[in-house]
Parts: structure tokens; C-alpha cells; sequence
């Protein structure tokens, strides 16, 4: 039975989803990570928030562990190489709390431009300070967001509402969804100089490891406010506490530290900072949310195959995975057949996808191929980590998606290229019955259906052959089960796969090489 286990402590009723789709689970949340160590071998798959740590060790202890997801956005708390390297697929719920983020992200503007929580204080401790705290208004102002993913766009569309000009700095904005949104795409530096306003929303990556540096700070307008309620580690702390003290920043609000928790900071104690314990995800509704989302995403991806928010993987829907499924199937099964026919090094592999193939999700396609093709090669390759494997080891992998030209409404080619400058091709199809078939190898067409134990045969194309052939496996008691045959012309190469009932004895496969015509003879399977 497919097994889970639920690190951290989630709502009981994504408890119940798991329990409703047939899921065993383990609720065991704070757990030392001596205690993790200890059991996670039991368990196909991991729930978690931000307590837990998945480590490389974990990872490693983890035979059986197929998928980590964490009830939220940041994953900082797992290390997705390792997970990756060991065929993990590590997911997370960018979504569930999007909402929450971004109003936690409006509410710290807020609060810092009317510098609320200073106020706040003063008031209760019997002061009437009315003329200290002289906040600026946000209408009319130009809020730079650096980051317009979902979360920025949530933000950027409050601020309107706030009557607020939003500028954006992010590569990956295209010019109509800045139109969509109503926002002016922007440079960094641009945003930089204009914005009165700066709120981040970017992932934790080595392009935006303090994107606010103290040269980046440098170049804003003076008396900018800062929100950051993303990543720690996007703003030079040590660099913002000196703006903030010389007074060309007027104050920041963060709800992320570089170290977190963060019991001490170079920022606390000063009146120009709003800080609260990471609470840009923590609400009701949010926590709900995001914990139902990793439970059905774990249980579609143990029982259905349904790939969702997975950050080492195309994402495929469930109903992508039935129809997906059996092109994958044979994408793993062509790049099997290659690679058990591959003797040496491997330095280039191009896939091929015609007509309806095409129109698949040719990432996982690929993907399938890769791992089928590497695997008997190297243990241990799956789908997750076949394309770390194949970067590693300097294999070149492109992918050519075209229509409809042959007989076939879809199919995939791969053409291996080896070290020694020969190529392996290989190509099949899908057909109405959902089964995998292979219709060409080395340029010969032919018809075969995988079977669990095959054997191929490169022959001359001569009288005799099938007679000798069959007779040798039927003295070594091999049963034949299917037979297929194609030629590239009479009289030239000729091609025989042979579906046989069980494994093929090295010494029968031996013996059958030295047959006249033989070219080649190799037992494979699937």
C-alpha cells in the first residue's frame, strides 16, 4: 500500500484526503531528524511545511521515497540537487497562499508609510505623540515591484486599487501580460531611480542573492521604502541598516531574514523598521489551503501519476496521464531498446516528434526516453534525474517537434549518436489499443510489440536463416512466442525481433551469433 508521511503539522482534513483516496499515512509531525532518519525508508512520499528539513542524508536514507511536497511556497528546506540526483520529485503549492502573501506585502506598506507600529507603541505606553509620527500618503505613488510572478501580480493589481503607479522589473514579464496587467515593464535600474516604493517578490536564486545590494541601494530615490516579504538574502541587511541610518532609505518592512528565526538582526531596534516573524503565509484561509493542496497532489501523483507544481519535473494533469501515459511508455521503451544496444560512450541524442506526438508534453516525453535509454547504462536513472545525469556527462539532448508527414498520424524517432561517431535509430508508435509499438530500427521498417524478453537480430537477408535460427532455440528449449521481420532491401540487412518466453541464456545468444549470416544477436528486455 502506498505510504505518506506528514512531517509537519497540516489541517485534518487534508488528513482526511489522504485517508479518502486509499493512502496510508504516518501523522507524526516534529519529529527529530535522528527520528526521520530512523523510519523514512517506510514511505513513498513526504508532506511538509517549513519545519521539517528533507537533507541530502534524508534523501539517501529514503529507498523507497518517490515524491517531498511542501504545503507552501519556499522550499528552502529541501535540497532539490540531492532530491533530484536520487529520482525525487520535489513539488511545492505556489498558489494556496498567494493571496495571503500579497496582502500581508500591502499591509507592511501601509503600516510603513504611516509608520503604525511605532505609533502603535508610543500610544500604549501613555504617550500622545501626535505631531512625531508623520507618515506619507501611498496614493499617487510609484510602487517598483522587482518580481510580477503570481504573487506580484496580486500586488501590483491591490496597489492599483490603491491608486498607486506600479512599475515592474522581471525578465520573464512579457509586454502584453504588463499590458494585461496594467503595470509598466521596467529595467532594474529604471525601478531603481522612480520607485517610492519597492516590494520584492523573486525566488531565492544565485542571480537574486541580494538584488538590493548597497551599490543597488545607492541608485534609489531618496526616501524609498522597502517591503520584502519573499526570501531572506535579497537585501544586503548589513547594507540597508547603513542606508536606512544615513536616511536615503526612510524605512523597510520585512517579514524575511537572512537567518531565520531570526532572534537577533542588525535591523532590529530601529524605529524605521516594521518586522514580523514570517507571516506572509499565515492565515486561516491560507494554511487550509495550502494543506489540501499537498495532499491531493501527493495522492495524485502515488496513485495516478498526475504531476502538479513540481519544481524538478513537467507538470502533467491527471487527465494529461491517461493520455500521456502510453507515450511515455513508449518513450522509455525506445530509449531502452538504444540503450541496450549501446556499447560505447554516448555523446548525442536527438528526439524526434511527428503528428500527434508532438502535441504531447514533450518534456516528460523526453524525459522517459532519456531515463530508457540511460538506465542500462547506469543505475539508478529515472525520469527525475535523467536530464542532470545526461548534462553531467556531457550528452547533448534536442528535441525536434514537426506535423504529420508519413503514414503515421504520431510517432517518436531517437537517434543516438556514439563516441565513435555511429548513430542507433529507433522509432515507435502509439496505436488505437493504447499499446506501444515499434515500427523502425536502424531505418528498416518493421512491426513489433514490446515484450518483457526479446531478442534482436541483425542478419544477411538469405534463404536458410529462419530454419537455422529456430532450430537453435528450439535444441536450447527457448519458446518462441512472436516473430517480426524487416528488411532494408532483398538480399541486404535484414532485422529480426523475436518476443521469446523468458530470459535468453548468455551461451544461447553466443551461440547464436556464430551463425552464418549472423551480423549481431542481443538478448533484450522491457
Amino acid at each position: 500500500m502506498t505510504k505518506v508521511l506528514i512531517a509537519d503539522k497540516l489541517s485534518p482534513a487534508a488528513v482526511a484526503i489522504f485517508k479518502d483516496r486509499g493512502v496510508e499515512i504516518d501523522n507524526k509531525p516534529g519529529m527529530t531528524k535522528e527520528e526521520l532518519l530512523a523510519v523514512v525508508d517506510q514511505y513513498d512520499g513526504i508532506a511538509i511545511r517549513s519545519a521539517t528539513k528533507i537533507t541530502a542524508d534524508v534523501i539517501k536514507a529514503a529507498k523507497k521515497l518517490k515524491v517531498v511536497a511542501r504545503a507552501g511556497i519556499g522550499v528552502d528546506n529541501v535540497d532539490i540537487p540531492a532530491a533530484t540526483a536520487a529520482g525525487v520529485i520535489v513539488m511545492n503549492t505556489p498558489f494556496g497562499n498567494s493571496i495571503t502573501t500579497a496582502e500581508h506585502a500591502i499591509s507592511l506598506m501601509l503600516a510603513l508609510a504611516r509608520e503604525l507600529p511605532a505609533a502603535n507603541a508610543s500610544t500604549q505606553a501613555g504617550k500622545w505623540e501626535k505631531n512625531r509620527f508623520m507618515g506619507v500618503e501611498i496614493t499617487g505613488k510609484v510602487l517598483g515591484l522587482i518580481g510580477a510572478g503570481n504573487i506580484g501580480s496580486i500586488v501590483a493589481d491591490r496597489a492599483k486599487g490603491l491608486r498607486m503607479r506600479v512599475i515592474a522589473y522581471d525578465p520573464f514579464l512579457s509586454p502584453e501580460r504588463a499590458q494585461d496587467l496594467g503595470i509598466e515593464k521596467v529595467e532594474l535600474n529604471d525601478l531603481l531611480a522612480r520607485a517610492d516604493f519597492i516590494t520584492l517578490h523573486v525566488p531565492m536564486t544565485p542571480e537574486t542573492k541580494n538584488i538590493l545590494s548597497a551599490e543597488a541601494l545607492a541608485k534609489t530615490k531618496k526616501g524609498v521604502r522597502i517591503v520584502n516579504c519573499a526570501r531572506g538574502g535579497l537585501i544586503d541587511e548589513k547594507a540597508l541598516k547603513a542606508a536606512i541610518d544615513s536616511g536615503h532609505v526612510a524605512g523597510a518592512a520585512l517579514d524575511v531574514f537572512e537567518v531565520e528565526p531570526a532572534k537577533e538582526n542588525v535591523l532590529f531596534g530601529n524605529e524605521k523598521i516594521v518586522a514580523t516573524p514570517h507571516l506572509g503565509a499565515s492565515t486561516t484561509e491560507a494554511q487550509e489551503n495550502v494543506a489540501l493542496q499537498v495532499a491531493e497532489q501527493i495522492s495524485d501523483y502515488l496513485l495516478t501519476g498526475a504531476i502538479t507544481n513540481a519544481l524538478n519535473m513537467p507538470s502533467i494533469s491527471a487527465s494529461e496521464a491517461q493520455k500521456v501515459g502510453p507515450w511515455i511508455a513508449l518513450a522509455s521503451k525506445l530509449g531502452a531498446f538504444a540503450g541496450q544496444l549501446t556499447d560505447t560512450s554516448l555523446t548525442a541524442v536527438e528526439i524526434v516528434y511527428e503528428g500527434t506526438a508532438s502535441q504531447l508534453n514533450t518534456r516528460a516525453l523526453s524525459q522517459a526516453a532519456l531515463a530508457g535509454l540511460l538506465n542500462p547504462i547506469l543505475s539508478g536513472v529515472n525520469m527525475v534525474n535523467a536530464p542532470l545525469i545526461a548534462k553531467e556527462r556531457g550528452i547533448k539532448v534536442s528535441e525536434v517537434r514537426r506535423g504529420q508527414e508519413g503514414a503515421y498520424e504520431g510517432y517518436v524517432k531517437i537517434t543516438v549518436t556514439l563516441g565513435n561517431g555511429s548513430t542507433r535509430r529507433v522509432a515507435g508508435t502509439v496505436f488505437s489499443d493504447g499499446r506501444p509499438r515499434l515500427i523502425q530500427v536502424k531505418d528498416i521498417n518493421l512491426d513489433a510489440e514490446f515484450a518483457p524478453h526479446m531478442l534482436y537480430v541483425v542478419n544477411e537477408d538469405k534463404p536458410g536463416f529462419i530454419g537455422r535460427f529456430g532450430t537453435l532455440l528450439g535444441d536450447a528449449q527457448v519458446n518462441i512466442a512472436n516473430f517480426t521481420l524487416g528488411r532494408s532491401a532483398p538480399g541486404q540487412d535484414a532485422i529480426a525481433l523475436i518476443e521469446v518466453d523468458g530470459q535468453v541464456p548468455d551461451a544461447v545468444v553466443e551461440q547464436l551469433t556464430k551463425l552464418p549470416m549472423v551480423k549481431m544477436a542481443k538478448a533484450l528486455s522491457f
